[in-house]
């Protein structure tokens, strides 16, 4: 079973999608205020094979290509629109290999403008 850790910007319900997995959240693990370097390393080390995450800078900041860790970074923590990419997301967790990077591009939902009645 593929052992996964969510950062504490990836939103929970995702969580009930991945029954294939064991998952459990970086602040379940006392982890939730590690920067991204030291929370990969923990993961690492604690045995996990897949960190995911809503932070679009980890891409930037972390090398990962010699680390037994994979990374899959959302494109927004949005549920609704994590919700219209769930089948890109599950392909993604199903091609984890060790130091693998997938960014899943999320649009942001359309804001909503409020028109107001010149009637009024």
């Amino acid at each position: 079973m593929l052992r996964v850790l969510f950062d504490k910007n990836v939103p929970y319900p995702l969580r009930s999608h991945l029954k294939f997995c064991s998952v459990r959240t970086a602040e379940e693990e006392g982890w939730g205020r590690l920067t991204n370097g030291l929370l990969i390393l923990r993961a690492e080390q604690a045995g996990y094979q897949l960190l995911v995450t809503c932070d679009q800078n980890v891409s930037y900041q972390q090398d990962l290509t010699k680390r037994k860790i994979s990374i899959i970074v959302l494109g927004s923590n949005i549920w609704p629109s994590v919700q219209l990419k769930m089948a890109e997301i599950l392909a993604a967790t199903k091609r984890v290999s060790s130091g693998s990077f997938d960014f899943i591009g999320i649009a942001p939902p359309p804001k909503r403008r409020f028109v107001s009645d010149p009637r009024i």
